[in-house]
């Protein structure tokens, strides 16, 4: 079930659902690609002002909410998200489910993205935790390869290769959303998850936030003090824009949310 805010149709699923429908996915003999989202506040923003990347968000075929002031708006705003699932979370949650359920069978992982080496080391980890899965290939393409049509063609064909079933995707948001709208139906997998900086995660080359910040709303806070540079812009410009966001809500909403809580 999908329901709507902020103009993205959120799928209404706990992460224990996710990963079952994921892994029900990978495993169908005669697939169609699925694309796996998890849109946060700056994509929230972002797609405000593009229709076209809010198509691919609402096209995806699980659209995850990342974020706590996502699921506290859903919140306020009765829609009733059952709760944050953030990419982060959601691969090793996939990978333990299947260890635990699946181990007799193989669950075959391309990774994609993050910097050289990086994603060999989270190969390295993942395997050495989770026996039942494969990852399959890894590649860190360079810097701008999503305009290079003959790069992109090597990819898929390298994925398609690989005869990967599950694809994680770690280009940054939206570059792994637009990357996978053009191509994942050229890769041959069952499953794309656009995931972030997770394999950074995964390899060890990031450290998450502690329980309780992600928790109460505060990994955000942990991340830019983790990564000033590349985040204080992002999340000044996201900061002020929330309320923003939040009153263009209500006006259309607030009526309907007021009176639910009567």
């Amino acid at each position: 079930m999908r329901k709507t805010l902020f103009d993205i149709e959120f799928s209404a699923v706990t992460q224990a659902q996710a990963v079952k429908t994921i892994l029900d996915w990978v495993a169908e003999e005669v697939p169609s690609p699925k694309m796996v989202v998890t849109p946060n506040v700056n994509l929230t923003m972002l797609q405000k002002g593009n229709p076209a990347f809010r198509r691919i968000l609402n096209s995806s075929s699980l659209c995850l909410v990342d974020g706590k002031p996502i699921y506290w708006a859903s919140r306020w705003f009765n829609v009733g998200l059952p709760e944050v699932v953030t990419g982060s979370d959601l691969v090793p949650a996939i990978f333990a489910t299947h260890q635990a359920t699946r181990s007799d069978e193989k669950l075959n992982v391309y990774l994609l993205g993050a910097a050289e080496g990086v994603a060999r080391r989270a190969a390295d980890r993942i395997m050495d935790q989770h026996p039942s899965v494969h990852v399959c290939g890894v590649y860190s393409p360079p810097f701008g390869f999503e305009k290079n049509p003959v790069e992109c063609r090597k990819i898929c064909q390298n994925i398609r290769d690989s005869k990967a079933g599950l694809l994680i995707i770690g280009l940054g948001a939206p570059k792994q959303e637009l990357w996978a709208d053009k191509h994942l139906e050229h890769t041959g997998v069952n499953v794309a998850i656009c995931a972030g900086a997770t394999i950074d995660f995964m390899a060890g080359e990031k450290a998450r936030a502690p329980v309780w910040m992600r928790k109460t709303g505060l990994e955000w806070l942990f991340r830019l003090l983790s990564e000033p540079k590349r985040l204080t812009k992002r999340y000044v410009q996201d900061g002020l824009a929330l309320p923003g966001l939040f009153w263009s809500e209500y006006r259309k909403t607030g009526r309907r949310a007021t009176s639910n809580r009567q």
